[in-house]
Formats: C-alpha cells, sequence, structure tokens
C-alpha cells in the first residue's frame, strides 16, 4: 500500500547492511527515509550478516531479478570444531570434535569446493517444500528431503588460519549457500564447522566501494527531511538499470518502441538474445526485451507514467 505523501522514486541504493538487522527491516527503514512509494531488497541477508544490499526503488523493482540472479562475493569467518544446527553461530550445538588439521590438510579440503560442484541446501532456507519453506519445517524439527542443486565457486580462498578459526574469501554463483558450504568442509575435515562472520562485498557489478553506511543516509535524512529537498538523498542512487549494464544495449526507432510499448512484438535484424536493454532513438533506457527468430518483443517495460512523476 502505497504511504500518503510518498515520493515517486526510482533508482537503485547500495546500502551495508549492518549486523542484527533482518533485510526487511533495513528495507523498510530506507523507504521512510526517503519517503518512497515503492522498494524492494535483491536478495536478503540474515540477521547475522552484513554488507552490501542493493535496495530497488519505483520501476527499478522490475529488474531486480537480475540481480537476484547474479553472482556475488563473501568474506566468511568459520570456526571449526563446533558444528551447529544451523550452521552459523547462533544455531543449537549439535557436536564439538577436536580440531586437528595443518593449512595445507585445510587448503587440499577446500579443492573439493571449487568451480562446478552440488550443494543440498539448508534446512534453514526459503526453499520451499511442498508449499512451505524448509526454515519453518526447521525450527518443528522437522527434516525434509531436500535435493541437491549445481551452483558454482568462482573463487574459494583462504586470507587467514588462527588455530581453529579462519577466514575465507568466496565468489559464488546465486543459490550458493555459504553456511552450507562451511558446514561441509567442517564434515570433510571431520571436527564440524560454522559460520562465525559473514560479510557480502559484491553483488554482480555492484562492490563494497559503493556501499552507503546506514549512518550516513540517516544523516542526510535529517537534513532532508527538515528542508524537503531530498536531493542529497536521491544523489546516492543508481540508475534503474546500473544492475543490467552488461546486457546488450539496443537502440530502436520510433515504431519499434510504440509497438513495444503497446503490447505489440516487431521485426528487428539482430541475432536471437535471451534479454536485452531496450532504448528509445532518444537514447533513453525504457525496459528489457528479447529476440526470438528475428522476432522482438517485451520482457519488463518501465512505467512512462512513473517515470514522468519522479
Amino acid at each position: 500500500m502505497a504511504r500518503k505523501n510518498a515520493r515517486t522514486l526510482n533508482g537503485i541504493l547500495l546500502l551495508d547492511k549492518p549486523l542484527e538487522v533482518s533485510s526487511n527491516g533495513i528495507l523498510q527503514r530506507a523507504r521512510w527515509l526517503y519517503q518512497a512509494q515503492k522498494a524492494g531488497h535483491t536478495g536478503a541477508l540474515d540477521p547475522m550478516a552484513s554488507g552490501l544490499l542493493p535496495i530497488c526503488f519505483g520501476e527499478a523493482t522490475k529488474f531486480s531479478q537480475f540481480l537476484l540472479d547474479t553472482d556475488k562475493t563473501y568474506l566468511v569467518s568459520a570456526k571449526f570444531g563446533i558444528r551447529t544446527a544451523t550452521s552459523d553461530a547462533e544455531g543449537e550445538v549439535i557436536s564439538e570434535k577436536p580440531v586437528d588439521f595443518n593449512q595445507a590438510e585445510l587448503e587440499l579440503a577446500m579443492q573439493a569446493f571449487r568451480g562446478n560442484i552440488l550443494q543440498v541446501p539448508t534446512m534453514f532456507s526459503a526453499l520451499k517444500y511442498q508449499g512451505q519453506p524448509l526454515y519453518r519445517y526447521a525450527r518443528q524439527g522437522i527434516e525434509v528431503p531436500r535435493e541437491a542443486r549445481p551452483i558454482s565457486i568462482f573463487r574459494f580462498d583462504l586470507l587467514a588460519l588462527n588455530g581453529d578459526s579462519a577466514d575465507f574469501i568466496v565468489h559464488c554463483s546465486k543459490g550458493t549457500y555459504i553456511r552450507t558450504l562451511i558446514d561441509d568442509l567442517g564434515e570433510l575435515l571431520g571436527c564440524g564447522a560454522h559460520v562465525s562472520k559473514l560479510h557480502r562485498t559484491q553483488v554482480g557489478p555492484f562492490n563494497a566501494e559503493q556501499m552507503v553506511t546506514p549512518a550516513r543516509l540517516d544523516a542526510l535524512a535529517e537534513q532532508c527531511h527538515q528542508s524537503r529537498d531530498f536531493s542529497a538523498m536521491d544523489s546516492l542512487l543508481l540508475p534503474m538499470d546500473a544492475g543490467i549494464r552488461d546486457l546488450v544495449k539496443v537502440e530502436l526507432t520510433q515504431a519499434q518502441q510504440h509497438s513495444l510499448q503497446h503490447g505489440q512484438s516487431c521485426q528487428i535484424d539482430i541475432a536471437d538474445i535471451a534479454a536485452i536493454k531496450l532504448h528509445g532513438p532518444d537514447g533513453k533506457f525504457f525496459g528489457i526485451g528479447q529476440i526470438e527468430n528475428g522476432v522482438l518483443s517485451s520482457r519488463r517495460l518501465l512505467n512512462t507514467a512513473a517515470l514522468q512523476g519522479s
């Protein structure tokens, strides 16, 4: 439901989510600070995780799926010798074993988790089984069958090893559960392990250097709310298509743009592409389309009325 006197706002904010707050909680906070009509995040972080959380406002939410589906990078701290029910520091301890490996043995074990692998999702995930998210079953102590899913670990490097604790950097595909990765590593080493700290540093084309801290946002918001001039806050926003900048860009004629915006397809002399960025003859981005057998059709288009109000 739109808020009274809410602003029509379109763009992407790269927020540095702090610990001990939910992704939805920080999303709603940012939406309130911006007085925005509509907002959504692109891939939740657990309350015990921090770091890069892209927040899409207005029409930018139409393209959030591309960020959900993209690769991500994390800084991970692991504690060996203790396995927990949730594979993180907040879960109930289910086993404790002595830690008896050296750095060479750890790095050898890590090799099994690089490249294209299969991973069984954690029970503490939002994946659904018979219409219910897995975490609801887990909270009731119910284990349900889960199929291993293909994922890609592009980078899994050891940064430091100190006794029974270690720091890693992980660059992975969508659908990767870092807690499961560390739990599986601990099981392979025979001692168990859990994630003690998790910080996301990259989501697709976005990186940690671009993040805005909640403290900076709060300070700007206080000034903007007093003056009712939101230009300083709005300057922090990236364009709506910033998350899909790697897609092929196609500039259309006025007639082609008109056809797509009225629900019609059109002919185009370009090879098949599953997703392209659509730009009008004025150079402005207006949506995403696809080409199949020389026919261009739309996938997601901007609401021109919403853009005029921003």
